[in-house]
């Protein structure tokens, strides 16, 4: 009965938002692509071998599953693991980093019809969702069918989340969080938050967050050296990559850097858009400013170099934020100048560059402790102008700041070995005792 009830509430809400998805539809592209499988059609799963399915909604969610797909691969590979995820960013990520390997497929909508049809296909024995994306329909067909849910890198927002969640607690707590096989929370702060909305003590596991680990520490990223090259970026080049950038922001990038350029005429600036729909957008506003533009889709690797020096780049193809950073000397991370949450600052940071963000990042808890040691937060763009023109008056402080940052993250990782080790488990095996190896079964107890 629940389960109809569901149904009927989720066509309903379609029907009344079915403006706002369709517009976003014929404007910018979206929604366009799987809709078979988000009607339950995801690849069939022949033989017997066992499978894992790990689902992350968007883009930060993929690129946080990186580790421990990899290492679920490497200590359980008897099981095929396969990979969903929501958004079309998340699509292409989970596609380029994954589907070499594994199946990669759309979620299904939370109609009955359409979990049961994608249940039928994969045939899960345990379902891994990244960070949280609950809905009741899956949880409670998993149930039935006893498949096991775990949540990894687990985390509720303080400011939405949480108290949206503990107006209705009763009701989750039946619904969705009652439901969970293990929980793998960022910190102790989460733990509390998930056990008052109803998952068992002896379920919850503080684990860690893994977007320590899917950083990659140090700035030697494949094919910089051919961006560089595309793009006209000299080695000797002053360069401030505003990465992750929201609606809104770009206009008080520009304005910070032109500032900042004031004093420092080296100084180079690009632009990396969070989501591709809005690069005619941004690239708009930039000539808009009065600014040379020179576009990363305009020059791809072996191309003509562009050769103004002067020009502001803009980094419009999808996958290449970490070959930016690579190339440059601090790092602006969006989305936090606007009201935006935040994009995250740790994937700059571990490459050891100087790195800024803004004062909205509610998305990014650990944006605080990375304040702390070595980033810095900023109040505003004309805060971020002071902030460049400061590192590069000083660049041996400037140094000494990325570093710090780096070591911090060194610091924080292990929490893919701690979540493989809880989905070990979870499967009955005995996680393996040093890297590289493959988890064992569980010897059982015998009642003699």
């Amino acid at each position: 009965m629940t389960g109809l009830m569901l149904n009927f509430a989720y066509a309903a809400g379609l029907g009344v938002t079915s403006p706002l998805w369709l517009y976003r539809l014929v404007r910018h592209g979206r929604y366009r692509s799987g809709w078979r499988q988000r009607l339950g059609n995801a690849p069939i799963r022949y033989g017997l071998q066992p499978a894992i399915w790990i689902h992350g909604v968007s883009l930060g969610e993929i690129n946080a599953a990186k580790t421990l797909v990899n290492e679920l691969h490497s200590q359980l590979p008897d099981y095929r693991v396969v990979v969903s995820s929501t958004t079309d960013t998340g699509m292409a990520a989970a596609t380029r980093l994954f589907a070499a390997d594994h199946k990669v497929f759309h979620w299904p909508l939370d109609f009955t019809f359409a979990v049961k049809r994608a249940l039928d296909h994969v045939r899960p024995e345990l379902v891994i969702l990244m960070e949280g994306e609950l809905w009741p329909n899956f949880l409670e067909t998993c149930r039935r069918r006893g498949i096991h849910v775990a949540v990894v890198n687990a985390r509720l927002s303080p400011t939405k989340g949480y108290p949206r969640y503990r107006r209705v607690a009763p009701l989750v707590r039946r619904l969705l969080f009652s439901k969970l096989s293990a929980v793998g929370v960022q910190d102790e702060t989460y733990a509390q938050r998930f056990a008052e909305l109803g998952v068992p003590s002896e379920r919850l596991h503080v684990t860690g967050m893994l977007k320590y680990d899917s950083a990659h520490i140090g700035d030697d990223v494949p094919h910089k050296d051919a961006l560089a090259s595309a793009m006209g970026i000299r080695q000797d080049c002053q360069l401030l990559v505003a990465g992750g950038t929201g609606e809104g922001e770009e206009s008080i990038v520009l304005n910070a850097w032109a500032d900042a350029a004031r004093r420092h005429p080296s100084l180079r600036l690009c632009i990396v858009p969070r989501k591709p729909e809005r690069f005619e957008e941004v690239a708009r506003l930039i000539k808009s400013a009065g600014h040379e533009l020179v576009r990363r889709s305009d020059h791809p690797d072996g191309a003509a170099p562009a050769s103004s020096q002067s020009a502001v780049l803009l980094g419009d193809t999808m996958g290449e934020l970490r070959k930016f950073y690579a190339l440059a000397s601090s790092i602006f991370v969006g989305r936090s100048l606007v009201n935006e949450g935040g994009s995250d600052m740790i994937e700059a940071a571990a490459m050891g560059k100087p790195t800024c963000f803004g004062p909205h990042t509610f998305n990014f808890p650990q944006a605080d402790e990375l304040a702390a040691n070595g980033c810095r937060r900023l109040v505003d763009g004309a805060d971020l102008a002071k902030c460049i023109c400061e590192w590069l008056n000083d660049p041996a402080a400037a140094q000494a700041e990325g570093q710090k940052a780096r070591r911090f993250i060194e610091n924080k990782q292990g929490a893919t070995r701690r979540n493989v080790e809880m989905i070990c488990r979870l499967l009955g095996r005995t996680p393996a005792a040093a890297p590289g190896a493959i988890a064992t079964e569980a010897i059982k107890q015998q009642v003699v």
